[in-house]
């Protein structure tokens, strides 16, 4: 049996099915009890999409900041792709933490680091300040280990805070992880969110 989904005027699927915070699916019944997510069309400059990034996922909304995140990967420059599509990933590890699956977490962790960690040395075209491209100035500053920021990221600090969570999930699971350490904060301290 197929369903008919929502299609927006070009044919791209919409989703229009509410969800809980986490993005999980809810039924019509619980509907009212739904969290909105992203429009669809959602659309955001670099500054824009990091600090709105970093306030979901320090409200406990990694579904959400993926959701940001995706937008910005789909819509964002060639060079930035790999960047945005690498923190989707870390934000859908972080949401499979909080929902209590330890296996999705450090797979989707993992693979995300690995896209982010290229991003650590140097920004991102555009990610400057003045819009001049990669290899202009930098806006966000050095971060932990003297890696520059992107769009005031602290990349290497989210790199730290995603392997530790790694590390402890592979340890002891997520039973005795608090809440509070599947926050990352994405914005260096320095940066207004």
């Amino acid at each position: 049996m197929t369903t008919d989904r929502d299609r927006d005027a070009a044919g791209r699927a919409r989703n229009a099915r509410p969800r809980d915070g986490l993005g999980r699916p809810l039924s019509v019944e619980q509907a009212d009890s739904a969290v909105p997510t992203m429009p669809d069309d959602l659309v955001l400059d670099g500054w824009a999409a990091a600090r709105l990034g970093d306030e979901l996922l320090r409200a406990g909304r990694p579904f959400h900041a993926h959701e940001v995140f995706e937008a910005s990967w789909k819509s964002g420059p060639p060079a930035e792709r790999e960047l945005w599509q690498g923190l989707a990933q870390l934000a859908v590890g972080l949401t499979h933490a909080h929902r209590g699956n330890a296996r999705g977490a450090v797979t989707l962790l993992r693979r995300g680091a690995a896209r982010v960690r290229a991003y650590r040395g140097a920004d991102a075209g555009g990610a400057d300040a003045g819009g001049a491209g990669a290899g202009g100035a930098d806006a966000g500053g050095a971060g932990a280990g003297g890696a520059r920021a992107v769009y005031g990221m602290d990349l290497a600090g989210v790199l730290a805070a995603c392997d530790e969570l790694v590390a402890r999930i592979e340890r002891q699971g997520l039973a005795e992880i608090p809440v509070a350490d599947l926050r990352p904060r994405l914005l260096g301290p320095e940066q207004p969110s």
